[in-house]
C-alpha cells in the first residue's frame, strides 16, 4: 500500500527544511526526503550569508542559534592592472568600520552541512518526518496533478502537495516537463579550495573581511570578468575559503573552456604572485580539500527563462531549482529561504482549502515575483557588464562595476528592496524590531564561544567542514532527492577538458579520514580568552571586566552595564509592543516613499563615502571602544 502525505518536501539543503517545518506547525502531515545520509551534505562547500536573509528569513533562524563559522563586515575588493608590477587598486568602501564591527554583521560566513543539518532538526522538532538516504528518480502523477513521488527502488510516496526543493537545475522538474533545461551560459562551475590555518592568524591576517579579487583577462589570476566571478576569499573559523567560477560557454566559438586547465593555472598564478596571499597566507595556511560546485548565475537575467513556472498542478519549486540565484552575490541563501516560507504558506492555503491546482498554486509564483528583495538579487547586471569593462578595457567601468556590486554603491540600487522588506515586515509585527536589535550581539556571542545549539549528529566533525565526505560525483550522475545536478556534455568537457577521463565532486586532500583532521571544539571561554577575534592580544582576565567611565569618573562593571542594555531592550519590548499599531500604521504609510530610497541614496553616496573613509581612519582610537563592547559579551556568557 502506498504511503500517503499532505505535503511531501524533496530535499534538506536551505530551503527545503524551512518550508517543510512551516508545513508540519500548520498540522499538515509532513514528509522531507534527503538523497545524502544526512541533510546538506550534497551542498558541499561553504559561503556567506547575507544579513537580509537572518532579518527578513524565517523567525526561528533569526531568533535561533545556527552554527556560523565567522561574522562578516564587508568585501575587501583589489582590482588587479598589473600584478607584475603590482599595480593593484582597493575599494573596501563596503566594510562596517569599529566599533560597529565586528557585533554589526554585513553578513555571516557558514559550512553550509551544518547550517543545513540544524535547519532540519528544527523541522524535525516541528514535527516533519525526515528520511535520508532516499533519492528521489521522478514526479508521480495522477492524471494532470503531481500527486507524490516516485523513489529508485520504485516505492510511490502520495501526497496533496510536492515542494520542490532539488536545488541547481531542477532535473525533476524538468523531467516533468514543468521547466526546461538551462543552457550553459547561465550555469557557472566553481572551483573551491579549502585551507586550514589557526584560528588567530585568520583573526589578525583577513579579520571579519571576504576578499574578492578582479583582474583583467590577460593577467591570468582569476576567471574572465563577466563569465566568472573573480576571485572570492572567505575567512572562517579555523580555515580559509578560496573560489573560482566560470560560466560553461563563452561568448565566442560557443564552446566550453578547458576549465579544469584553465582553474589550475587561475589558482598557480593567484596563490604565486598575489602578495597578501602569497607573504601572508601561503606560508600558514595547509589545503585540505578540493572540491566542484556548479549553480544557475544568470537565469535571473534571460527573460525567457525567468517566464518558466515555478508551480503546477500540486507542485510548488523553490530556491536553486526555480532559478532564484542571486546573480551578483553569487548566493542562493535568502531567496531560498523567503521562497521557503511563501511555497509552505501557497501550500497549506490551498491543502486546507481543498484546491491544489495550478490556478491555486500559482498565487505562489506571484508571491516571488512581488518579493523585493527577491526580484532585486536576481536582476543585478553588475557582475554581467564586467565583461563590457573588459572588452573596451574600460578601467572607469570596471571600478564602477565593482564598487555597485560589492561596494558600498551597492545601496543605490538595494535601499529600496531592503527598506521595503523592513517595512512590509512591520506592518505585519512591529516587535520584530527588537528581534533585529537582538540578533547581531547574539549570533557574534555565539560565535565567540561557539555555543550554538547542538545538533543531532553530535559528532565532533559536524562543527568542521564534514562536506567534503559526501559522495564524489562524475558528470552524467543522474539526479537524486536534494538535487545533484546531471551535468551536460558541456559540463563534462569544462571539467575535464577534450578528451580526459576528469571527475566532479569533491576531493579530499591527504591519507587521514576526514574525521581525524577535524577540531573537538574545546572550552570556549578560554578559547575566547587566549585567541581573541581582534586586534589586541592581551589576555582576558578571571577579574570582574572594567566598563566605560562615566563624566563623573566612577566606573561601572561589565556585568552592571550588560544589566542596564539587558533593561533598555526590556524597555524598549514594552515601548514597541504599546506603539505596535502606530508603527505599524506608519510603515504601510511610507511604504510608497520607500521607493525614493534608492535615488537618494544615491545621491546621498558621495557624502556618505567621505564619512566611511574617515571613520576608517579613526578605528585605531576607537579600538578600545571595540574591546569593551566584545568584553561585555564574554561577561554575558
Amino acid at each position: 500500500m502506498d504511503e500517503s502525505y499532505d505535503v511531501v518536501v524533496i530535499g534538506a539543503g536551505f530551503g527545503g527544511p524551512v518550508a517543510a517545518r512551516k508545513c508540519a506547525l500548520a498540522g499538515l502531515k509532513t514528509l522531507l526526503l534527503e538523497r545524502s545520509a544526512r541533510p546538506g551534505e550534497k551542498v558541499i562547500s561553504g559561503l556567506t550569508i547575507p544579513f537580509y536573509g537572518f532579518l527578513f528569513g524565517p523567525d526561528f533562524i533569526r531568533d535561533g542559534n545556527p552554527p556560523i563559522e565567522r561574522p562578516v563586515d564587508g568585501i575587501v575588493n583589489y582590482i588587479v592592472k598589473d600584478i607584475e608590477r603590482g599595480d593593484i587598486e582597493v575599494d573596501d568602501s563596503l566594510r562596517i568600520p569599529r566599533p560597529l564591527s565586528p557585533v554589526l554583521a554585513f553578513g555571516y560566513n557558514a559550512y553550509c552541512r551544518p547550517f543545513c543539518q540544524w535547519e532540519a532538526d528544527r523541522a524535525v522538532e516541528a514535527g516533519v518526518e525526515l528520511r535520508t538516504s532516499v533519492t528521489v528518480t521522478e514526479l508521480y502523477r495522477e492524471d494532470s496533478r503531481v500527486a507524490g513521488v516516485i523513489t529508485e527502488d520504485g516505492k510511490v510516496i502520495k501526497a496533496r502537495a510536492v515542494i520542490d526543493a532539488e536545488g541547481s537545475q531542477a532535473l525533476l522538474a524538468v523531467k516533468a516537463g514543468v521547466r526546461k533545461k538551462y543552457p550553459p551560459d547561465v550555469i557557472s562551475l566553481a572551483d573551491v579550495y579549502d585551507y586550514r590555518m589557526d584560528k588567530d592568524r585568520v583573526d589578525r591576517i583577513l579579520g571579519f573581511s571576504n576578499r574578492f579579487v578582479w583582474a583583467w583577462d590577460e593577467q591570468r589570476l582569476a576567471p574572465p570578468l563577466g563569465f566568472g566571478n573573480g576571485l572570492m576569499v572567505w575567512p572562517y573559523r579555523e580555515s580559509i575559503h578560496f573560489m573560482q567560477d566560470q560560466c560553461l560557454k563563452m561568448e565566442r566559438g560557443g564552446k566550453a573552456p578547458n576549465l579544469a586547465r584553465l582553474f589550475r593555472e587561475y589558482h598557480r598564478n593567484i596563490t604565486s604572485k598575489l602578495p597578501w596571499w602569497r607573504d601572508e597566507i601561503a606560508p600558514h595556511a595547509e589545503l585540505r580539500a578540493h572540491m566542484w560546485d556548479s549553480f544557475e548565475i544568470y537565469v535571473g537575467l534571460d527573460g525567457e527563462l525567468r517566464k518558466m513556472p515555478m508551480c503546477a498542478n500540486g507542485l510548488l519549486i523553490i530556491g536553486d531549482a526555480a532559478g532564484l540565484e542571486s546573480t551578483e552575490l553569487c548566493d542562493g541563501v535568502p531567496a531560498a529561504w523567503f521562497s521557503a516560507e511563501l511555497a509552505a504558506e501557497t501550500a497549506i492555503e490551498a491543502i486546507f482549502g481543498g484546491d491544489v491546482s495550478e490556478r491555486k498554486l500559482r498565487k505562489y509564483q506571484m508571491r516571488v515575483e512581488s518579493h523585493p528583495l527577491i526580484r532585486w538579487s536576481i536582476s543585478g547586471t553588475n557582475r554581467y557588464d564586467l565583461r563590457y569593462a573588459q572588452k573596451s578595457h574600460d578601467i572607469r567601468l570596471l571600478r564602477k562595476c565593482v564598487h555597485n556590486g560589492w561596494g558600498v554603491g551597492a545601496f543605490t540600487h538595494a535601499s529600496t528592496p531592503l527598506l521595503l522588506t523592513a517595512l512590509r515586515a512591520i506592518q505585519e509585527n512591529p516587535m520584530v524590531i527588537t528581534s533585529w536589535l537582538r540578533m547581531f550581539p547574539r549570533y557574534f556571542r555565539n560565535w565567540l564561544f561557539e555555543s550554538f545549539d547542538p545538533l543531532s549528529d553530535d559528532r565532533p566533525e559536524v562543527f568542521r567542514c564534514d562536506a567534503y565526505k559526501a559522495p564524489k560525483s562524475t558528470p552524467g550522475e543522474s539526479t537524486a532527492a536534494g538535487g545533484v545536478p546531471e551535468h551536460s556534455s558541456v559540463v563534462t568537457e569544462a571539467l575535464a577538458g577534450p578528451g580526459t577521463g576528469g571527475s566532479a565532486g569533491v576531493e579530499t586532500l591527504g591519507t587521514e579520514e576526514p574525521s581525524s583532521v577535524v577540531a573537538t571544539p574545546g572550552d570556549p571561554l578560554k578559547e575566547a580568552r587566549e585567541s581573541r577575534s581582534f586586534s589586541s592580544n592581551e589576555v582576558i582576565n578571571d577579574a570582574p571586566l572594567r566598563g566605560w567611565e562615566t563624566q563623573t569618573g566612577s566606573q561601572i562593571s561589565g556585568g552592571t552595564l550588560l544589566r542596564m542594555a539587558q533593561k533598555g531592550l526590556a524597555c524598549l519590548d514594552g515601548l514597541v509592543f504599546m506603539l505596535g499599531p502606530a508603527l505599524s500604521g506608519t510603515a504601510k504609510l511610507m511604504e510608497p516613499l520607500a521607493r525614493l530610497a534608492n535615488p537618494v541614496a544615491t545621491a546621498a553616496l558621495p557624502v556618505v563615502e567621505v564619512i566611511l573613509k574617515g571613520w576608517r581612519r579613526m578605528e585605531p582610537l576607537l579600538e578600545p571602544i571595540t574591546e569593551r563592547i566584545t568584553r561585555l559579551l564574554v561577561e554575558s556568557r
